[in-house]
């Protein structure tokens, strides 16, 4: 009689957790009993069901249904819910991903249990404990047994705060949905038509602190006024409630030269990003992406958890601040070599099965 597979349990709730998986999936489920829990953190079409359609994966084994609420509600929930499903099913291991709530919400879930997590892109740091983001990977990364790092610089992070013990430098999951196929977008309103490309800036906007706070969204509209391009701006569901929310949607739709487009998907965010003049966000995802399409990146925030992107020139921090994004506009984009050779690294899914597979026998 066969070995029953360990089971292997990926928990997921949001945008960019959806991407990370699509690289990981169909070899986690081929390696083991491999099980897929959605949170619902995030539950809109655009950016959950979506991503699933676009990489063909199967849906996930079950839904959580969390929704909307406070963050601490928000993770109660997860953390109750995870609980009873973690129970029923008795996996050998629990995979999160990134720095979610999610994320957050699986690990404790999991230690809770005494179940093995294995965290996907683990030792990143912005060293701004404000930062929701970064309280959820730091408390994932303690409580891990495996930590799977994107960099060399993620894995000496984790050094310094004592973590030496099941630290895997594999390299980024998220180079292998970047080297998918992308094709030019639809879409765009019919009385503003794609622009030229090379000749526009693409915006994502959807952190807490970005979008959350009046005063700062609406110094991110003034700098979306200052832009010497068009603008192609994909509108988060978060962002656009609180533009209406706070009486800012109309002066978004006055800006002359805007295209503003419902959330795209990820290949075609893609393609916005690799034909884009530059790229303006305050997204994780995209700032590495902006990197592997060779796009200058202006990040609206005052921190980042890819530092290395900014010391090689790629990356430049403009927080909210017109000025700063001013003197970042008219600089000459000449960046350096990046050297960590780790953040360029193929197979990286094949590196997290086998080391799972290795201690799960």
């Amino acid at each position: 009689m066969a070995k029953a597979k360990p089971i292997v349990v990926s928990v997921v709730g949001a945008r960019p957790q959806f991407i990370k998986l699509a690289a990981l999936l169909r070899k986690l489920d081929r390696a083991f009993d491999s099980r897929v829990v959605h949170t619902g953190q995030h539950f809109d079409r655009e950016m959950s069901d979506t991503f699933f359609a676009e990489y063909q994966l199967r849906l996930p084994d079950v839904n959580l249904h969390v929704g909307r609420g406070a963050p601490g509600t928000q993770l109660g929930k997860m953390v109750e819910r995870l609980d009873a499903y973690l129970g029923k099913t008795k996996p050998s291991a629990v995979l999160v991903f990134g720095d979610t709530t999610s994320t957050m919400a699986g690990a404790l879930a999991a230690a809770a249990r005494n179940i093995p997590v294995g965290h996907v892109e683990a030792g990143l740091r912005s060293f701004d404990k404000r930062m929701a983001e970064e309280k959820n990977r730091v408390v994932a990364d303690h409580l891990s047994r495996w930590l799977f790092c994107p960099t060399q610089e993620a894995a000496r992070n984790l050094k310094a705060e004592g973590i030496t013990k099941g630290v895997c430098p594999v390299g980024d999951l998220m180079t292998e949905t970047f080297r998918l196929p992308r094709r030019r977008p639809p879409g765009f309103p019919a009385d503003k038509p794609a622009p030229a490309e090379g000749e526009y800036y693409y915006i994502t906007l959807h952190r807490a602190e970005a979008v959350d706070d009046p005063e700062n969204l609406a110094r991110l509209l003034g700098m979306l006024e200052i832009l010497d391009k068009p603008i192609v701006l994909p509108l988060h569901p978060r962002t656009r409630k609180n533009l209406r929310r706070f009486k800012l949607l109309a002066r978004l739709s006055r800006m002359p030269d805007i295209r503003v487009l419902p959330p795209v998907n990820h290949q075609t965010s893609l393609w916005l990003i690799a034909n884009a003049h530059a790229v303006l966000t305050d997204s994780g995802g995209v700032q590495k992406e902006a990197y592997w399409a060779g796009v200058r990146c202006l990040t609206v925030r005052t921190v980042t958890e890819w530092n290395l992107l900014v010391d090689a020139g790629y990356n430049t921090l403009v927080g909210f601040d017109g000025r700063r994004l001013k003197r970042a506009m008219v600089q000459p984009f000449k960046p350096r070599k990046v050297v960590d050779n780790i953040f360029a690294k193929k197979a990286v899914s094949n590196d997290i099965v086998r080391q799972l597979k290795t201690d799960l026998a």
